[in-house]
């Protein structure tokens, strides 16, 4: 009998990250960066792991999708899934009744992005490669038998794709190679949480600057005078030959976003990142317009390729941030990497939370391989909290992740881990509710 899978298990756990403010920014002051946790088990005692990230009380809901489309899983051949991993993303992005709750958007789409993960984690352990070595490896015709191009072909055609990813064919292996001995760039948003004061935001910018960044993100969005202080404070410590960015997670309008950005202009920012909704495309293409040469960066909450499509073809962006999690995974960011590539965008993509960091090195370390070729302008998030829950932890030295070289996607947490903040029944949160931090009553 062939191998099936038996199991999709999906766990709610949550890390307490709002006790020290670690990841607040204008729209989420406290969060507690969380995960709708996935292993796939197969009836030969394999497994995959993948997850959605959340910040909070959405993550029981995010769970709750996961088990919806379990039922889709369960039961098929390893082989078969393997086989057409694009049939496989789209037959859990296509149930009719589920498809309703979005289309291809939200709560349902990122449960799908948790399980293609872990899918494809469980192939490149089946292979004994990292994903982003499995995906490099791959032959264009594969690749782009990936690409579901039914609403993306007015923008990327299925042989456009083609001659792109032959054009890089010839030097994947020098690139591969390169990869394995220096690493990929990354910057750092450490130093830049809404929560931090002063005097913690000074010394983490200038220890950045010492561990190898050159780039660092700051969060804006809350008071114009405090991001005009801190943008400050941040480019006197570090200097002028740094680039600094900034985030305003979606907290302004249209006209605030460009009257914002213009205030802090005399401190140089690199990009201004989600400035607005991140659903208004035209908004973002007025932002651009009128903020330049400042750049304007978003993806993190855009929902799928469509969007990403329409972002690029009213040239309202100039960096493209991809999410492990937001769209449907490992399958539908290999379109949008195609897509990026084909507009001349560069691709930084979206990390830090819980496993962005562990799963989007595979996505860009993959481009460069094998679409785009090239680290140009581009860099990978990275911040410095909870990789110490994961088996296959990311590792930056001299302000660059080095590849990974263990099976899979990165994403597996410690069993421990697992069972300490699995929420509400885990000491972490059970302690909690019995003797709450007075901080948080």
């Amino acid at each position: 009998m062939s191998e099936l899978i038996t199991e999709v298990e999906a766990v709610d756990v949550r890390f307490p990250t709002s006790r020290e403010l670690d990841g607040s920014d204008a729209m989420n002051p406290e969060p507690d960066y969380s995960a709708a946790y996935v292993v796939i088990r197969t009836s030969e005692g394999a497994e995959g792991h993948g997850l959605a990230f959340t910040v909070g009380r959405g993550n029981e809901v995010e769970v709750a999708a996961v088990r919806a489309l379990a039922p889709l899983v369960t039961g098929l051949s390893v082989d078969d899934v393997l086989g057409d991993l694009g049939a496989f993303s789209r037959r859990l992005t296509g149930d009719s009744q589920l498809r309703w709750l979005g289309p291809e958007k939200g709560v349902i789409h990122m449960a799908a992005a948790a399980i293609v993960n872990a899918v494809w984690d469980l192939y490149g352990r089946r292979e004994r490669k990292p994903v982003w070595q499995l995906l490099s490896e791959m032959t264009p015709e594969q690749l782009v038998d990936l690409v579901d191009f039914r609403y993306i072909e007015d923008a990327l055609t299925r042989d456009e794709a083609l001659d792109i990813l032959r054009r890089a064919e010839p030097g994947r292996a020098a690139r591969a190679a390169h990869l394995l001995r220096q690493g990929y760039p990354a910057y750092t948003t450490t130093p830049g949480w809404l929560g931090y004061d002063d005097e913690k935001l000074v010394r983490l910018s200038r220890q950045a600057v010492a561990d190898g960044f050159t780039l660092i993100k700051l969060k804006v969005g809350a008071d114009a005078v405090d991001d005009m202080r801190r943008l400050r404070l941040a480019r006197e410590a570090v200097g002028p030959g740094i680039r600094i960015a900034v985030d305003a997670n979606q907290a302004w309008s249209v006209r605030q976003a460009i009257e914002r950005t213009a205030a802090l202009a005399p401190y140089d920012p690199y990009w201004i990142e989600e400035p607005t909704s991140p659903d208004d495309l035209l908004g973002h293409a007025a932002i651009r317009r009128a903020v330049a040469p400042v750049k304007v960066a978003t993806g993190e909450h855009v929902h799928n390729q469509v969007m990403f499509k329409q972002l690029l073809q009213l040239d309202a962006i100039d960096v493209l941030q991809l999410d492990a999690s937001r769209t449907a995974g490992v399958t539908e960011n290999v379109a949008i990497l195609l897509l990026a590539a084909k507009f001349g965008v560069p691709v930084c993509p979206h990390a830090g939370g819980v496993g962005l960091c562990e799963m989007v090195q595979h996505l860009a370390m993959f481009d460069f391989v094998a679409v785009s070729g090239t680290t140009e302008d581009r860099v990978i998030e990275y911040v410095d909290h909870l990789h110490e829950h994961f088996t296959d932890p990311v590792h930056v030295h001299d302000g660059h992740y080095l590849a990974p070289t263990a099976p899979g996607i990165s994403a597996e947490l410690h069993p421990a881990s697992v069972t300490a903040h699995r929420f509400p029944d885990g000491p972490v949160w059970s302690t909690q509710v019995t003797a709450p931090d007075p901080r948080h009553p």
